[in-house]
Formats: C-alpha cells, structure tokens, sequence
C-alpha cells in the first residue's frame, strides 16, 4: 500500500514569507509542497516562475517540489524548472501537444513527470500509454483512494499545521486501511 504524502499547496502561504512558510511546512511534517505554476494564459491567474522556485529551492534543503504546471506551452518550461529545483513536473494533458514526448523530456531532466487532467475533460485523453509512463496522475476534482493529498489554507492557515498534517496523514492511511481490508474480505462498508 502506498504511503500518504501530504503536499500542502503554496499558493496559500504568505508570498512575503514564502521560504520562511515552506521551511514551517516541512519542519511541520509535510512531505512535499505544491506549487502552482500559472502562466495567465491557461488558467486566468499569474503566479510564479522558476526564478521563484529557484528561490524556495536555495532557502530549503532538501525540498520536494511538486510543481503543478497549469500553463499553456508545458514543453517550453522543463528545462528552466528543472534547473529551479523542481523534483515532479505535473501538466495539464489538455495543453500538451505530445504528452509520451514531454513525459520522455521530463524524466530526461531527472523529475518526476505528472499528468493533471481537468474536471470536464474525458478520461480516455489519458491513455494506458501515458498512465504507465507518468509517475502520478492529477485528477482535478476528489478523487477517492488518493494518497498525495494537496492542501493550502487548512494547512498555512492553521495555527498548528503539524497536527494538520498528521491528522491528514492518519486520516488518508485509515481510509486507505479500510479499503485494502474491504477488497481482501471481499466487502465493503454498508456489507454489499
């Protein structure tokens, strides 16, 4: 069973503090932090870029960025996020023109490659092809049996984000406990 892995999403935090608010996020507990990439284009807001990143990715050792491209040209970043710091380069299967070619240059540059698909995108834009080749897939919506949970002002807005966090790891591995229990027993919760 995979572990869960909590990312809390950046885009939360208090941008004039960002390294100080992702160092209290990993010394929080956090696994990985998520960090939206929004060119204008794609998606109607403008965030931040590999100088960001690069950044974040001086000021704390050790980070695991798990960079969530919402951007119209995902091909033409690799390279830069790569350089920035980037551990997971995660893009939107609706702006990627070759997702098996940008997968193969993502993992060329030494990160994880993520697909994300958007809620009224169909599924089958995914294929088996690209499901095995990216390490994760990111379902724009709530998904259940996910084991990387993303969260911003429940976890930055808290006044004791470990506990947050590890109320959110407990709680992803009990459901993820019940479900194997239920599958090996043949059951599920309400007996059918």
């Amino acid at each position: 069973m995979p572990r869960a892995i909590i990312s809390p999403s950046v885009l939360a935090s208090d941008f004039g503090q960002l390294t100080a608010e992702c160092t209290r996020m990993i010394k929080g507990g956090a696994d990985w932090l998520h960090m939206d990439v929004m060119d204008g284009h794609f998606v109607p807001n403008i965030t931040m870029g590999a100088p960001i990143l690069s950044c974040v990715h001086k000021g704390v050792p050790g980070i695991f960025m798990d960079v969530h491209m919402m951007v119209s040209n995902p091909e033409q970043w690799v390279d830069d996020v790569a350089e920035a710091g980037g551990a997971l380069y995660c893009f939107h299967i609706e702006a990627a023109s070759d997702p098996i070619a940008l997968i193969h240059t993502i993992h060329k540059r030494n990160m994880k490659a993520g697909v994300a698909i958007s809620p009224d995108t169909l599924s089958t834009a995914i294929t088996d092809e690209i499901g095995n080749l990216a390490d994760m897939l990111l379902v724009m919506t709530v998904y259940p049996g996910s084991n990387v949970i993303v969260a911003g002002t429940a976890i930055f807005g808290a006044d004791d984000p470990p506990t947050v966090i590890q109320t959110l790891k407990d709680a992803v591995n009990s459901a993820q406990a019940k479900i194997s229990e239920a599958r090996a027993t043949g059951s599920t919760e309400n007996g059918q």
